[in-house]
């Protein structure tokens, strides 16, 4: 079957996170990607370890699992572009490709000769896709961004982490990098959408992509509850601010999350439990109610669930369709019969340890699937291949720029 992007090349200047997640998946829907990354070192991520990938003797490769998240489908091509022989190489290339992604600081990419509008000039079908912390302008602008922080600024935090008056209460990030990964994800979809357009218009255009904004915007409902009410969102632990029960509860055995969406659900749920009356209380029969009321009711629903083990509440609920479930680690996630099912855990050929773990694409389509051609490459792993076939150059060519550290 053909790949959705089959014929779509991207050339990536991007490191860390954002931007290699937007590539990647770009990659896993058959975009060509060629990586361009800094001779002797690479990206950042490749040395953010451990843990580190092994080879098959179980000596440690130095490949970081950091960096075999978020970059498998790639070719890695070593490049220094501070020097004026990179930046030509650049150039060479540009007219070759659809999608050219930097996450440089802005002014960086203008200083090297590489911005939008230098190289829409030799390509003005270029999509162009830059992204930063801050965005392209503001007073903020020229500032790094990183994710911790944009967690930070953009409110996030606030609305994360237990009460302040519990145990344990305050501010907290969430477990991954949420603003990078969200941005690789918006970023994608402008890039699909700029190519969409392209096809209409015959014009490339530019993006700006810029972590704060993401983080803003994909604060949802919360951001709505304050604009509507002028009341600022609190911190909530595991509980919902707009939906009760619907959080973290202790059972006899362990803990687990009940979602009850709505009044069928409740009345369902008390039903099961054995508590029905309280689906007939006025205080809280409506969710209305029940949020207005959680400080009463959570405490009584907690007794209840103390009663039977986690695995016992969830069969028993998910059978009447009211949503539980287990909170499970990471390892027992990758062990659920669902995940295994959805085949979510993969394993991908690897010139250094055999294979490599990888997590398959969430994206399932009929006629055109996602397919993984390439694990993560090794640093400068298609450096003379790209070099050679796309900027044109000699293996004498080549050779004297690995000599001169340009490659």
């Amino acid at each position: 079957m053909s790949k959705a992007l089959s014929g779509v090349r991207v050339l990536d200047l991007s490191r860390v996170l954002a931007g290699p997640w937007a590539s990647q998946t770009l990659a896993d829907l058959g975009a060509e990607v060629i990586k361009i990354e800094r001779p002797k070192t690479g990206d950042d991520t490749r040395g953010w370890g451990p843990p580190y990938l092994k080879d098959l003797e179980g000596n440690l490769t130095g490949e970081a699992a950091y960096y075999l998240a978020a970059n498998r489908g790639k070719k890695s091509v070593t490049l220094n572009i501070a020097h004026a022989e990179g930046q030509a190489i650049i150039r060479k290339l540009v007219p070759q490709v659809d999608v050219f992604i930097e996450n440089y600081k802005v002014g960086d990419m203008a200083r090297y000769g590489l911005s939008y509008e230098d190289l829409r000039e030799i390509n003005p079908n270029l999509i162009y896709c830059s992204i930063t912390g801050f965005g392209q302008t503001g007073p903020l602008a020229a500032l790094a961004g990183y994710d911790f922080i944009v967690q930070g600024m953009g409110g996030l935090m606030s609305i994360t982490g237990e009460r302040d008056d519990c145990p344990g209460g305050g501010p907290q990030k969430v477990g991954v990098a949420f603003a990078d990964i969200m941005t690789g994800m918006y970023s994608t979809v402008a890039i699909l959408a700029a190519i969409t357009h392209r096809t209409k218009s015959g014009k490339g255009q530019y993006i700006d992509m810029a972590l704060l904004d993401v983080q803003v915007a994909t604060m949802a409902n919360m951001n709505l509850n304050y604009l509507v009410s002028g009341t600022t969102p609190k911190r909530q632990g595991n509980a919902h601010a707009n939906i009760v029960p619907y959080q973290v509860f202790d059972a006899k055995d362990g803990q687990m999350v009940i979602a009850v969406g709505n009044d069928s659900q409740f009345t369902k749920f008390c039903e099961i439990a054995d508590c029905l009356h309280l689906a007939v209380d006025p205080r809280f029969a409506t969710n209305a109610g029940r949020v207005a009321h959680r400080d009463i009711l959570v405490p009584i629903l907690q007794e209840v669930m103390l009663t039977r083990t986690v695995e016992e509440w969830t069969s028993q609920l998910n059978l009447k369709s009211v949503p539980a479930g287990p909170i499970n680690s990471i390892a027992q996630a990758f062990e659920h019969p669902q995940i295994k099912h959805r085949q979510m855990r993969m394993d991908i050929p690897h010139p250094l340890s055999g294979t490599v773990p990888s997590v398959a694409s969430p994206i399932r389509m009929s006629d055109s699937p996602v397919t993984y051609d390439k694990p993560p490459p090794t640093l400068g792993q298609h450096t003379d291949e790209v070099l050679a076939t796309l900027g044109g150059l000699t293996d004498e060519q080549i050779q004297a720029l690995r000599k001169s550290s340009i490659i």
